[in-house]
């Protein structure tokens, strides 16, 4: 490429190797800060809503206020340009308003200082563990729990406030003593805190195209603001922001006081701070991968890399004076809702906090003490999520959150989690351990109905409760729960031999009725004892625990032999048989009712798939079809042979017609496959001998012809696959087979006349079998038009099922695989379209 530079003088080099540019850098000489747009505005909106709730949160503490400026400014540049995720804002944190505020009555300021170095460095410590991860392995239910203690803590201690007063130590202190200060109550500090509290619900909820407007200003600034100009303007007399000299800030001192409470305080730091700021991280994730955008630009979170940011902002703000850091969940938000894409907009709104500190100070002082008390009781209140209390409930872990909730308020912090946790692994063991038998006749049939886990401890209940089944019944056993030890497998399967054996019957099924296939004993004998039984390999390998151990060897090559010993070619005459009866054993019952449907209503087939006869090709294993799905030709060489050429065999003619005209296929598809005998045979081929009359193979082989022409030609392109050029001349004819019988298919009267509609589509397919890899012809849909490239079909990503249900069949279909899986069940393969 060239570029139009001015004119300049030429510089010379020793090789025509460009140099290489750092990614987003300018192309050459000095790097320069390039800002962008999004980010600086971004910035800003989380300045103004991290100004005052920094304030607010120090208010809270009971530290020096210039403690919450200090941890903002870090937080924004410490932590934002060496955390790991660029669009996490992390600062003072409500979640640590508690823990900090009893360090501080505890041991006072400057040793809280201290331990907030301390708890940096022990998670710059984690960090080089490389443990992140694990904290995310902490229920949601504690977490939640966790922080719904801290935010009602927050609201009962800065109620006082609102209310004129001064705050307790403890909660309960706090409330023993609201009714006293309720009878004190501080008409110009409540009123102050009315409209505080007044602004920050409503302005959100502003209606109309101006309302749109006006909420892009931040509510709790708005809502501080107005609670501060109505304070000037009325005079009132009340506590308002005191922001001494900066030259008298309290720096941190070296510990003193108890070794294990200092071990304890730097323990807690560490925990609240790592677990809120990993989780933060991962939410800011999803946010970002939720925006238009889907975040295409932003890096996802490297959560080491971030707790070692969070370490290096704690020791920072720690030396500096400040409160403890951690990310903070309201701010991330703020910054990935005003589109910031770097981490250049958290460290900005870092700045814009140190300008503030040092220029503003006589506009922060007018601010009222009741509105920031005000603002950080609204935050506590939040803290207790409804949102989350659902899901718990959802998910049926309200005790793990109510237990949590109430160790952090009556406690404390690590005292609450820890019997989070003590409940949470009481509540896991007992879901694994519960489980409930019942039994029920109905209609002269025993139903026996198993809720929860099947292990061990399950076994005698199991056992007693089966064998109170009378013998020769019919029983059905309903398992309703996702796991089964091997002790219970045991008790299950020896009671239903011995069933079997009285002259029962025995069927298995899931908690929808739907069936559980079960192999028979030496089934699962040779299941245990060959680990070669897989789905989807030839018969020789699916019968390899069931001969006799002084029996004939199945021939490890699948065809038979002439020269093969007579017994070997009797054992493999019967596998068809022995075949057939796996399928009525195993696979019949659970596809008797759709194709029972399928004989009432008839074949709707949406596709003709014409494919080579080779008995590798598993046409329904490399599409994942299954009955009515595919109206299959097959036959030597997947030639389609031309109008008029039939030469007496009109049976692919015949197909194609039933096909497009009766069936109304929706698309044919011309599947060719690698290492393909009948391409062999036509690059080997001479010409005819008139003296040698020609074997049916060789005149059907003719058909052929055509893409023999069609690779010599230099009219036409090469076929090939993306990304590589043929292996040999073999594959280079399969693929160039495939694309010349598609034109063959265009040929026939009735598949123009629907190409022409825009009613039928063509496809063309290459299987690779050594790779087990499909490849797609590029350009099929477009008439007379092929790019003679075939492209890798990737895997297909898991779908979710329907919010309305499932597939009728898909259940079972889904369980037999997984029993084949494990040499327990068939391979069920459902239609592929809608029943």
């Amino acid at each position: 490429m060239t570029l139009c530079t001015p004119a300049r003088k030429p510089t010379h080099h020793k090789t025509n190797r460009p140099r290489a540019q750092r990614p987003h850098g300018p192309p050459g000489g000095p790097r320069r800060l390039r800002i962008a747009g999004a980010d600086l505005s971004a910035s800003i909106a989380v300045f103004l809503i991290a100004l005052p709730l920094s304030l607010g949160i120090a208010l809270a503490t009971g530290a020096p206020l210039q403690s919450g400026l200090v941890a903002a400014a870090v937080g924004g540049l410490v932590a934002g340009r060496f955390g790991g995720s660029p669009l996490q804002v992390s600062g003072p944190a409500a979640g640590l308003t508690v823990v900090t505020a009893e360090l501080i009555q505890r041991y006072g300021w400057r040793t809280t200082c201290a331990i907030t170095v301390l708890a940096g460095l022990a998670q710059l410590g984690l960090s080089a563990l490389r443990v992140a991860r694990s904290a995310l392995a902490v229920s949601p239910a504690i977490v939640h729990g966790m922080l719904a203690g801290i935010g009602v803590t927050i609201a009962l201690a800065q109620l006082h406030i609102v209310l004129g007063g001064t705050p307790q130590s403890s909660v309960v202190d706090n409330v023993l003593g609201l009714p006293a200060q309720l009878a004190h109550i501080h008409p110009s500090a409540l009123a102050i805190s009315a409209l505080t509290v007044t602004v920050l619900l409503s302005w959100p909820r502003l209606p109309g195209r101006a309302g749109r407007l006006v909420r892009k200003v931040p509510a709790a600034l708005v809502a501080v603001a107005g609670a501060t100009a109505v304070a000037v303007v009325a005079g009132l007399s009340v506590p308002r922001v005191d922001l001494p000299s900066w030259s008298s800030h309290a720096l941190p001192g070296l510990p003193e006081g108890p070794v294990l409470g200092i071990a304890a305080g730097v323990l807690t730091i560490t925990l609240v701070t790592s677990v809120q700021s990993l989780l933060s991280a991962v939410a800011v994730d999803k946010l970002v991968t939720a925006r238009a955008d889907h975040g295409r630009s932003v890096p996802r979170s490297h959560l080491d890399r971030e707790l070692a940011g969070q370490g290096a902002a704690n020791m920072v703000s720690g030396a500096l004076g400040g409160l403890p850091v951690a990310g903070v969940a309201v701010r991330s938000v703020a910054n990935v809702s005003a589109g910031a894409v770097s981490r250049t907009s958290t460290m900005l709104h870092g700045l814009w906090i140190v300008l503030a500190a040092l220029l503003l100070v006589p506009v922060l002082d007018l601010i009222p003490l009741a509105a920031l008390a005000a603002l950080v009781m609204v935050v506590g209140i939040q803290m207790v999520s409804i949102t989350h209390i659902r899901t718990v409930t959802r998910h049926r872990e309200v005790v793990v959150y109510a237990v949590t909730l109430a160790g952090v308020v009556l406690v404390g912090i690590l005292e609450g989690v820890a019997l989070g946790i003590a409940v949470a692994i009481a509540v896991a063991l007992h879901r694994l351990a519960r489980t409930r038998i019942s039994r029920e006749e109905r209609d002269g049939n025993q139903l026996l109905r198993v809720r929860g886990q099947l292990t061990f401890l399950a076994v005698p209940r199991l056992s007693r409760a089966l064998h109170q089944l009378p013998q020769g019944s019919h029983v059905v056993v309903e398992l309703d729960g996702s796991f089964m030890d091997h002790a219970a497998y045991e008790t299950l399967s020896e009671w239903t031999t011995g069933h079997l054996a009285h002259g029962g019957t025995v069927e298995t099924t899931g908690p929808s009725g739907a069936r559980i296939a079960e192999p028979s004993p030496a089934a699962a004998a040779a299941s245990a004892a060959h680990a070669c039984c897989r789905p989807w390999t030839p018969w020789h390998n699916h019968q390899c625990g069931e001969l006799p151990a002084d029996g004939p060897a199945a021939p490890e090559e699948g065809p038979e032999r002439p020269d093969a010993p007579a017994e070997a070619r009797r054992t493999s005459g019967l596998h068809l048989a022995s075949g057939i009866g796996k399928f009525q054993r195993n696979t019949a019952p659970l596809v008797r009712d759709e194709l029972a449907r399928l004989a009432r209503e008839g074949q709707r087939p949406s596709q003709l798939f014409l494919t080579c006869a080779d008995s590798r090709l598993v046409t329904s294993m490399i599409t994942s079809s299954g009955p009515g799905d595919l109206f299959t030709v097959r036959n030597v060489g997947n030639l389609v042979p031309l109008p008029g050429e039939e030469s007496g065999d009109d049976s692919v003619a015949a197909a194609i017609e039933y096909a497009v005209d009766v069936l109304q296929v929706a698309s044919i598809t011309v599947c060719g496959h690698s290492g393909c005998g009948a391409m062999q045979a036509l690059l080997g081929s001479g010409p005819d001998d008139p003296a040698v009359p020609p074997t049916p193979l060789r005149r059907w082989l003719r058909h052929g012809r055509p893409s023999l022409e069609r690779m010599a030609s230099r009219r036409h392109a090469w076929a090939r696959i993306s990304g590589r050029l043929p292996a040999d001349a073999v594959e280079q004819l399969c693929l160039t087979n495939v694309v010349q019988q598609l034109e063959h298919l265009r040929a026939y009267e009735s598949v123009a006349r629907r190409l022409a509609e825009g009613s039928l589509t063509l496809h063309g397919v290459y299987f690779h079998v050594g790779e087990a890899q499909a490849y797609l012809l590029s350009g099929t849909d477009e008439v007379h038009s092929y790019d003679d490239v075939f492209t890798q079909v990737m895997p297909a990503a898991p779908s979710a099922p329907d919010a309305g249900g499932t597939e009728p069949g898909a259940t079972e279909a889904r369980e037999a695989e997984a029993g084949a899986a494990t040499g327990r069940g068939p391979v069920v393969w459902e239609p592929a379209r809608a029943s």
